[in-house]
């Protein structure tokens, strides 16, 4: 089977992990604070606080800034819909707004119409943009309409990692960037993540949070300040985070490669739609648009034929748990259209062809 990806988890990363389990600190110890340390300096970021999931990551930054009940925060439509959960977690009720079909990622002028025409009972409170699939978002266009509306930005960078707009990292463009280390991630922890804050109050605040709210004297005694989370990484996860970050660069190039590769034997199949190619990808999933048909059904075909393809995201607004709303029609294309193909640094050539020659072939 050619699967979607296989995560880049080598002997050394296993052996960091083995060193950490014989050494008795399981939980937040030396290699938390490396993989925190190694992840600031890489995206450019004052202060990396690792967390157990990209979920977290997200739930925790609109915690740490006061957006719960009686607020709203603007979120797009088209996105896994851990992107909308983290805002029910925190209290607060998502607004949703229609993506672009060129990149996937929030329309910016779709998002002010949004902000605009918004008569919910909520305060609005924030923007969520997702660098979805590792595009990076216009940042520049959606900075400056969070200004104008005074709206926090709290970056979904669990896709991100690799991504740059207008010549910096993904994730430091708002109050925080949230990161995730899922396996389907092109850096995996098996699961965790990771929030940036240029914020030192604002770091230390989502510290407390992540550990149960308490906080310890100089003879141990424990008080608990906040009502805070469990939302712990492992020091055996982040053992497995430091030699993939090392290699991310050539990991990176070839993912790169890959997505040209794609290009060239698909490109001009009138019955696939590609997104644009995005000044600083990192394309951590390539999805594809069938532009007619069953996408179920190739999906089916394509796994009894030893290829893994599938679902892009979700169209949240039209799912059961937000009231299957209507109105967006973007995201919807992209949810019953989309499909991901196999990519991941280790994807041989031949493989990606066989991939290429059997969509052809099929479709």
């Amino acid at each position: 089977m050619i699967t979607l990806t296989i995560p880049d988890v080598r002997e050394q990363d296993i052996g960091l992990a083995v060193d950490v389990l014989r050494s008795g600190q399981l939980v937040q110890g030396e290699y938390v604070c490396r993989l925190e340390e190694a992840l600031a300096t890489y995206i450019g970021a004052r202060h990396v606080v690792a967390v157990s999931s990209g979920t977290a990551a997200l739930h925790l930054a609109l915690e740490a800034l006061g957006i719960g009940a009686g607020d709203a925060v603007v979120v797009p439509a088209f996105s896994f819909v851990a992107t909308a959960n983290a805002v029910r977690l925190a209290g607060a009720e998502p607004v949703f707004a229609d993506v672009s079909p060129t990149d996937y990622n929030l329309d910016v002028d779709l998002l002010e119409r949004t902000i605009r025409g918004y008569g919910g009972a909520g305060r609005l409170k924030a923007i969520m943009p997702v660098h979805e699939f590792g595009c990076p978002a216009d940042m520049t266009g959606i900075s400056e309409i969070a200004k104008r509306y005074d709206l926090a930005v709290v970056e979904d960078a669990a896709c991100g990692l690799g991504a740059r707009h207008a010549g910096r990292h993904v994730g430091v463009f708002g109050a925080c960037g949230c990161f995730s280390f899922h396996p389907r991630k092109s850096i995996t922890t098996g699961e965790g993540g990771a929030i940036a804050t240029e914020d030192g109050a604002l770091a230390e605040r989502l510290r407390l949070l992540r550990s149960h709210g308490v906080v310890r004297d100089e003879e141990g005694r424990i008080d608990c300040v906040a009502v805070g989370y469990n939302y712990r990484m492992t020091d055996f996860q982040a053992a497995l985070f430091l030699h993939q970050l090392e290699r991310f660069p050539g990991n990176l190039s070839a993912r790169r490669v890959l997505v040209e590769a794609y290009y060239d034997g698909l490109a001009k199949h009138d019955r696939l739609g590609f997104p644009e190619r995005t000044e600083g990808h990192a394309w951590q999933s390539l999805m594809l648009l069938r532009k007619e048909g069953d996408l179920p059904a190739l999906i089916r075909a394509a796994r009894e034929s030893g290829i893994q393809l599938g679902q892009g995201a979700q169209c949240i607004p039209t799912t059961s748990a937000y009231g299957l709303a209507e109105g967006f029609p973007v995201a919807d294309r992209c949810e019953h259209q989309g499909f991901v193909v196999p990519l991941y640094a280790g994807l041989s050539p031949e493989d990606a062809k066989r991939v290429m020659a059997w969509l052809r072939e099929w479709l």
